[in-house]
């Protein structure tokens, strides 16, 4: 099988699209010049976001670089940069918080940049987070552009930047690193380049605890593969990519287990220790009707808002007949917000990774944009609005952890 070639991309699928959603090459643009203009909206999206976050903090006596760099998990992280594992905090009756329950990929790389360049600490972790936010988009686009043209390609880059919480993309967080790698990986996939999408799965293993989603990813794809091709004809590299894919996350799991004396289950005892397990969704009900019945704080509704336009967009993903990897993708990382315990305040972060879930938006986007251009105008100025204020909001006022 060669490298490119793949059924996960059927050709038909591609000549059929949509008139108003074909990309004429005689448009002018080259491939190089339509992914940087799909770059640039992002970066200018995520710079008027900041933008109005500087304001704010400002504002209120606070510094906008520091609560950046230096909120929440962040303080994690460049703990872990600095001194490398062993960090322990208690809170009664029974949390143990612990920074085993951080994977090492980002503070590996902080640390790298903090030992090759003039940068340290919070400008590091910035510097990765900026730079990984930046592949990512390209990433982002590459998918778009591959199913179903530049327009979307572009789009979806530019929702992605305008999600209420895509703040967390100008962050010292983990999300835009895990993003980049899942989009490139998904990418490959589609491609038909399997070493190349299991190697970049086994690294999104190593970013976030729920990196093993584009494993899962990988791995349906090439058992798919498999079952088309009733095992004949299968390529070495298709085995080889599916073998790395869960390399990565399983390697850190087993690590934290053989330092905590239980192998399969020491990284699990970690989680539970920070009030983190998956209880198909029991805790998040409980909580859901004490928000519903007794109100709280605008962030819980935000999130309840939005991890249930994330169902609805996975519904409409499903009847668009996404392709498979995608669609394994984007379902376990919302299974992971939908059934995890813990922290209901930071489902819509655990989202973000979930980019092929905004595709049916973004098709219906570039649809409108075409028949009614200030439509399409109107719903992303509201889209840029939302998120540029409620990220403000969350990062300098809300006092709550991402």
């Amino acid at each position: 099988m060669s490298h490119a070639s793949s059924t996960l991309v059927p050709t038909p699928a591609r000549t059929r699209r949509p008139a108003g959603e074909r990309t004429a090459r005689a448009s002018g643009a080259s491939p190089v010049a339509a992914l940087g203009f799909a770059v640039g909206l992002f970066v200018l999206a995520r710079l008027a976001g900041a933008a109005v976050l500087a304001g704010a903090a400002w504002a209120v006596g606070k510094q906008p670089l520091g609560l950046l760099g230096r909120s929440w998990d962040s303080l994690w992280y460049l703990g872990i940069a600095a001194h490398g594992y062993g960090r322990t905090l208690r809170f009664p009756p029974d949390l143990l918080y612990s920074d085993l329950a951080f994977f090492p990929l980002y503070p590996a790389l902080v640390r790298a940049v903090s030992t090759l360049t003039p940068l340290e600490g919070a400008p590091a972790g910035l510097a990765v987070a900026w730079v990984a936010a930046g592949v990512a988009a390209c990433g982002i686009y590459r998918c778009g552009e591959l199913l179903y043209g530049r327009a979307v390609g572009t789009t979806l880059v530019l929702l992605w930047g305008l999600l209420p919480h895509a703040v967390v993309l100008s962050m010292g967080y983990t999300e835009p690193l895990l993003t980049a790698l899942a989009a490139w990986s998904l990418y490959a996939v589609l491609r038909g380049h399997w070493v190349r999408a299991g190697a970049l799965a086994a690294l999104a293993g190593l970013s976030r605890p729920n990196g093993f989603a584009v494993a899962a990813a990988v791995v349906a794809a090439a058992a798919w593969e498999v079952w088309r091709r009733r095992g004949r004809n299968v390529s070495h590299r298709l085995w080889t990519g599916a073998a790395l894919a869960p390399l990565g996350w399983a390697s850190y799991v087993l690590w934290v287990g053989h330092r905590k004396g239980d192998l399969l289950g020491g990284y699990f005892e970690v989680q539970r220790r920070w009030g983190s397990t998956f209880d198909f969704g029991r805790g998040s009900l409980h909580f859901v009707r004490h928000l519903l019945l007794r109100g709280d704080r605008l962030v819980f509704a935000m999130v309840l808002v939005i991890v249930a336009a994330a169902v609805v967009l996975y519904a409409l993903l499903l009847l668009d007949r996404a392709p498979l990897p995608l669609l394994v993708h984007s379902g376990a990382l919302l299974l992971i917000a939908l059934g995890g315990s813990g922290f209901f305040e930071s489902k819509p972060r655990f989202l973000l990774p979930a980019f092929p879930l905004l595709l049916p938006l973004a098709r219906a986007v570039v649809r409108t944009a075409r028949a009614r251009p200030w439509h399409a105008t109107v719903v992303v100025g509201a889209l840029a609005g939302l998120s540029f204020g409620y990220g403000a909001y969350l990062v300098v006022l809300a006092d709550t952890p991402l």
